[in-house]
């Protein structure tokens, strides 16, 4: 339940704390004084969105701050889903700076406006004529229905997991057919897959035959360029392997020649000093060194021929890798290789689809006949539920002024969606003889907020929402039928903390505890306040609402009445 609400330098209001009663609280005041306003300020608890243009002084941040007690509420498994420390208050805060910023807090942790909202509509329930215009959409309905059969634990607007100690009846439904509706899609993306796989399968198979026919090895171009050099100019480096042999050993001046000399020469020194020695071990080095060299000359003379044929053989088995690179649009024979790679796996993909094509078929069958199953239990619960709900609605609408109301429960078998293959309709006539339509052409005003104060009423002892917020669920009655609301309130007050907003005496006089919203206007500006009234306030607030600003004795005697009652 809220204990403690502090609103700070919002719209009208400049500063304002209220501490609710635990049972039933009556909000009352004139027209504009600010009653929407704070339940503008509690939407931003929930984690509406911020608006700059509201702030009281333009200077100053706006501060709205909400204590709750949620100890026996389990909520304990959200708040570890979300990463947050659980205590027995929850404080709810939220900022907006001058600047336009909002930021959102759960006990003291900065938390995103999704996280604030999903623990926020977990802690009240705000009902106010857009409930109202909801209660007209047939998904709405469905979720009454569902929470009044027992197919979900209700927590606000939101889905809570846990029912008699096992998944709802709905979650379970729910998770099949997420599972189901993700292998359908699995399957899809498959299918296709495998189409367009096979629309490119004979060109993939020609492209990896092409490559796997060359056998290409991965030095091999460098190796083939470099032969192919020397077969094309074996004439003219046989020429000059030659010149270099005949230099170095054959001509009458040949090097090795010249340099046998110089180290006999030198050897002759030798015997004047060890430097000469060392000299002439030099010396015949590079002679043994040259004869080595002319030697390999010799050999890769004798090696090198012209070869018309095999220069052929290179040239073509270069142009056919140099075809293949331009093909492919790459510059090595390393890229044609990894391209061969990844033909082997569109090509060898084809198969491999096949069979998980047929395995995501299979597991995607199965998990259509659960959800068929667990629809068809889910459905047979709603249905069973039918009657109890025309009658219970009925006997509740019929003591609030429409005795000769009518409430039917259309139901049509749909293909299965997430909430399962059932479409329900709510069909309702105020009038004898009237025939049941739907709520958006059958109910005033007035009638539709009785039929959401009854059907709150009805789903009272099956949730576990901890406060209920109602703004002027009472438009549209008068008379016994609103004295016969306000003791609706206060018997659903009895499970939960309720907070009305209300212009009927008969309706105020019923609250355990009542607030007055009133402007005050100071020298530069109207503020909206609020205060907790005691008994004889109450006695004139009451009086007020029912006979105006100059109330007569009468009045303040229906008044006394009113909250005898």
């Amino acid at each position: 339940m809220l204990i403690d609400l502090k609103i700070k330098n919002y719209a009208l209001i400049e500063k304002l704390e209220m501490r609710p009663s635990p049972v039933l609280n009556i909000i009352t005041g004139e027209t504009g004084a600010g009653k929407s306003i704070m339940l503008g300020a509690i939407g931003l608890l929930m984690g509406n969105r911020a608006d700059t243009k509201l702030l009281f002084n333009q200077n100053e941040k706006c501060v709205i701050e909400g204590v709750f007690d949620i100890s026996s509420y389990n909520l304990q498994e959200l708040f570890t889903k979300e990463d947050l420390d659980f205590d027995d208050q929850c404080i709810l805060r939220r900022e907006i700076s001058p600047s336009g910023k909002s930021r959102a807090f759960v006990n003291d942790t900065p938390v995103t406006l999704d996280v604030i909202r999903k623990i926020g509509e977990n802690l009240m329930d705000v009902h106010s004529q857009h409930d109202t215009l909801q209660l007209g959409d047939t998904s709405y309905q469905l979720n009454i229905l569902d929470i009044y059969a027992g197919n979900t634990a209700a927590m606000g607007n939101t889905t809570f997991d846990i029912y008699a100690g096992n998944l709802s009846y709905l979650r379970k439904y729910n998770e099949s057919y997420r599972q189901f509706k993700k292998l359908e899609s699995d399957y899809k993306k498959l299918t296709e897959k495998l189409a367009q796989a096979q629309k490119e399968h004979d060109y993939h198979a020609f492209l990896l035959n092409e490559l796997a026919e060359a056998s290409l090895q991965e030095k091999e171009q460098e190796e083939l360029e470099e032969e192919l050099k020397q077969l094309e100019n074996a004439e003219d480096i046989k020429l000059k392997l030659a010149q270099a042999v005949q230099s170095l050993t054959e001509s009458e001046f040949n090097i090795t020649s010249s340099l046998k000399d110089t180290a006999y020469l030198i050897g002759q020194l030798a015997q004047f000093s060890s430097k000469y020695e060392e000299l002439r071990t030099r010396t015949e080095s590079c002679m043994i060194e040259l004869n080595d060299i002319a030697g390999e000359l010799e050999d890769a003379d004798r090696n090198t021929e012209a070869d018309p044929e095999r220069t052929e053989e290179v040239q073509e088995r270069l142009n056919l890798i140099y075809t293949l690179q331009r093909k492919h649009q790459v510059l090595t024979i390393a890229e044609l290789l990894g391209i061969q790679r990844e033909l082997e796996d569109k090509v060898g993909s084809v198969l491999n689809l096949d069979n998980a094509i047929a395995s995501t078929e299979k597991a995607m069958k199965q998990a259509e006949k659960e959800v068929h199953e667990k629809a068809a239990i889910l459905s047979e619960r709603r249905k069973a539920s039918f009657d109890t709900f025309e009658q219970e609605l009925y006997t509740l609408v019929a003591d609030l002024g429409m005795p000769n109301a009518r409430i039917v429960i259309q139901h049509n078998e749909v293909a299965p969606t997430a909430t399962g293959t059932d479409d329900i309709n709510i069909l309702f006539s105020a009038n004898k003889g009237a025939q049941p339509q739907t709520l958006s052409k059958a109910a005033s005003g007035g009638e539709f907020s009785r039929l959401m104060l009854s059907i709150k009423y009805m789903l009272a002892d099956k949730t576990a929402l901890p406060t209920i917020v109602f703004d002027e669920i009472d438009t549209g009655i008068s008379g016994e039928v609103a004295v016969k609301v306000g003791k609706m309130m206060q018997q659903m007050a009895q499970k939960h903390q309720i907070i009305a907003i209300s212009h009927l005496p008969q309706i105020a006089a019923q609250g355990n505890s009542h607030y007055f919203v009133y402007k005050e206007d100071t020298e530069e500006r109207t503020i909206s306040r609020v205060r907790k009234l005691d008994e004889e306030e109450r006695v004139n607030e009451i009086a007020h609402m029912i006979a105006g600003a100059n109330p007569s004795a009468n009045a303040y005697q229906s008044a006394k009445e009113l909250l005898s009652l």
